[in-house]
């Protein structure tokens, strides 16, 4: 026992549990940091990122024999080859639905988890999200608001590094912004275009936890983009943020952290005699044999679905329904954003202007909907991303000699598209539960999830149809065609919910530190505590809530609380 005994365990090593490892070491504490997955070195564990498009069969393109053993990852827009190694295989893998009600939950087990494969959207939430559940009674009040948050969101950003432009959007906070990425002739001028006919809506240049400048207060040895747009390899200069590049590295050069790889929590170990988490149980992911760690605190930090499965299968006497569910609201309230609402169109003109790299980001339009006293007959709101390129060379073009062979090296038209990503509300019957029949291959109970949009969700997506077509027909933009695909939960990669931040113990399973109700030893900052989703990537309001809530566990240790 003594030598498997540590100040603090953290299980997960992704985008939290990485924040978690740098800020519990930081300050002191030896923590042994769990993955289930296998070990990913930065960088040499990116195999594929220094491999040509043409080093792989068929450009990378995904073999049937991959669609049927990747079957959900594979319906993700960066899964390919060369993406392949970061993703799970969903045959050895497995978890159950509804059948009425699909439901696509993408994940990677390695060190690093999805930091890996993530988009990198990087945004604040507002009191206009803080706000919301209880100006409109959807959910529970969140028990924080902005100013709680704000230096916490400087605190990660300055680390991280995250570019965007300054645009004093009071619901679209602004942050400590590296520069942006360029917006190329046609977003420019269309940009121009939208703002001097919409008086409340700006086309800006999104913001992403990438480096475009290297600055003081970032972990050493990351560099700057290479505008390669290889990101999800795995980048071996560091210039997305990652936690194999930032948060991991940082926390091993503590002296402080033990990382074990390939090491699946079954249960966590609660002590009934002093109401504590006192460790877990670990079964060791290819002998299966089971072995106990023992913490004075404990940061769940396994991503939405994987924390609240763990939760109920670690049952007790005083907790039947999973460990610290005295609220009866675990698992529920699951959320995710809804999206597969696109429109595109071409920009005349301009044909003198063409664009160098590959920018491994878009263009943004935040949330214009519900704000300022605009009311719509839904709740919340949504927001656009998008871009602007030349087409490329039409393959099918006819003719001979000189001035054809020439004419094929010019690239085509400007052509601009944008994606709509909705918020969702909390809806008590969204839930992931544990299946009463099924088991994995380490004889856990598989994961059972039922989801589904509302009636606020479906009314949204009109609108965005709507306007998705207006504002780039309103920029002059020429054929513009809207496509809509189908709306399922956990498309967008943004679950959260299922194990809620609240001020009332009998309505929610989290305070405002992300701190257990029931069991003061308890932390859980992934995106299972979220109260609301807003209509944007989460990533770095999750990344925020951590490093605050080590801080305040780490005072509560000092003094003795647990």
């Amino acid at each position: 026992m003594k030598n498997n005994t540590y100040d603090a365990i953290v299980i997960g090593s992704g985008i939290t549990g990485g924040w978690a490892a740098k800020e519990l070491t930081e300050k002191g504490l030896g923590t042994l940091v769990l993955e289930r997955g296998k070990e990913v070195q930065h960088p040499e564990g990116y195999t594929n990122t220094y491999k040509a498009p043409w080093d792989f069969k068929n450009f990378g393109a995904v073999s049937l024999e991959d669609k049927k053993a990747y079957h959900i990852q594979s319906k993700k827009y960066n899964f390919n080859t060369a993406s392949k190694p970061f993703f799970v295989n969903d045959l050895e893998h497995p978890y159950t639905h509804p059948e009425d009600k699909p439901y696509r939950w993408f994940r990677g087990y390695q060190t690093g988890g999805r930091s890996l494969i993530w988009g990198r959207g990087a945004y604040r939430f507002s009191d206009l999200d803080f706000e919301a559940n209880l100006k409109d009674g959807m959910g529970v009040d969140w028990p924080i608001r902005y100013k709680d948050l704000e230096p916490w969101y400087d605190y990660v950003e300055r680390f991280i590094g995250v570019c965007g432009s300054k645009e004093n959007i009071h619901h679209f906070p602004d942050g400590q912004f590296l520069p942006p990425f360029e917006m190329n002739r046609a977003e420019k001028v269309i940009k121009q275009r939208l703002e001097s006919h919409y008086k409340t809506r700006k086309l800006i240049p999104n913001r992403a936890a990438h480096l475009t400048q290297v600055k003081p207060g970032q972990f050493k040895g990351r560099s700057q983009c290479m505008t390669r747009n290889m990101c999800h390899t795995g980048c071996p200069f560091g210039a997305y943020f990652s936690s194999n590049s930032s948060t991991l590295p940082a926390a091993q050069d503590t002296g402080k952290m033990t990382l074990k790889s390939n090491s699946i929590v079954i249960s966590l170990i609660y002590n009934e005699s002093n109401n504590r988490v006192s460790g877990v149980r670990v079964m060791d992911g290819s002998t299966k044999e089971v072995t106990e760690y023992f913490a004075r605190v404990v940061f769940l930090c396994a991503s939405t679905i994987a924390s609240t499965g763990l939760l109920l299968n670690s049952k007790s006497e005083s907790f039947p329904n999973g460990l610290g569910n005295s609220s009866g609201v675990l698992g529920h309230y699951l959320m995710d954003h809804h999206k597969n609402i696109s429109s595109s169109g071409t920009l005349e003109g301009h044909l003198d202007s063409i664009y160098k790299g590959n920018r491994p980001t878009s263009v943004a339009l935040p949330r214009f909907r519900n704000v300022d006293g605009n009311k719509m007959d839904f709740l919340r709101g949504y927001g656009m991303w998008g871009s602007a390129h030349r087409v490329g060379v039409n393959p099918d073009k006819d003719g001979v000699g000189v001035d054809f062979k020439n004419s094929l090296a010019i690239p085509g038209p400007w052509k601009m598209s944008l994606l709509a990503y909705g918020e969702c509300l909390p809806y008590y019957e969204n839930k992931v539960e544990l299946d009463q029949e099924l088991t994995d291959q380490w004889g856990l109970p598989l994961i059972r999830i039922s989801a589904e949009f509302g009636d606020n969700e479906m009314k949204m997506r009109e609108d965005m149809k709507e306007q998705a077509k207006e504002v780039l027909e309103v920029a002059g933009l020429k054929e513009v065609k809207v496509s809509e695909g189908p709306s399922i939960q956990g498309d967008s990669v943004h679950e959260m919910g299922t194990a809620r931040m609240g001020r009332d113990p009998k309505t929610s399973f989290l305070n405002a530190y992300n701190q257990s109700h029931d069991i003061p030893n308890l932390f859980v900052t992934d995106g299972s505590c979220m109260s609301s989703s807003s209509y944007m990537s989460p990533s770095l309001t999750y990344m925020a809530l951590t490093a605050r809530a080590c801080d305040y566990a780490v005072k509560q240790m000092k003094d003795n609380i647990f």
